[in-house]
């Protein structure tokens, strides 16, 4: 199975969490413990071994701040 890396852009993150529930291996999650600077708490990858680059979470994003990228094994 393909292998991704997803980042974001933690700063504009508004913490919606649609990312959390559509990932299909949990691998994202919010911050419980920092808040953005417009003070969101931002999604992170949780286990970011677990990424498949399906991009689910990317597309739902509504404020287009996840970036997903396939890594070539």
């Amino acid at each position: 199975m393909a292998k991704g890396k997803v980042t974001f852009d933690q700063d504009y993150c508004k913490g919606c969490a649609l990312c959390v529930s559509v990932c299909p291996k949990d691998v994202l999650a919010l911050k419980t413990d920092e808040l953005n600077p417009k003070g969101y708490r931002p999604a992170y990858a949780k286990n970011p071994d677990e990424c498949i680059a399906c991009a689910s979470c990317a597309i739902i994003c509504p404020d287009s701040v996840i970036s997903v990228y396939r890594i070539e094994e």
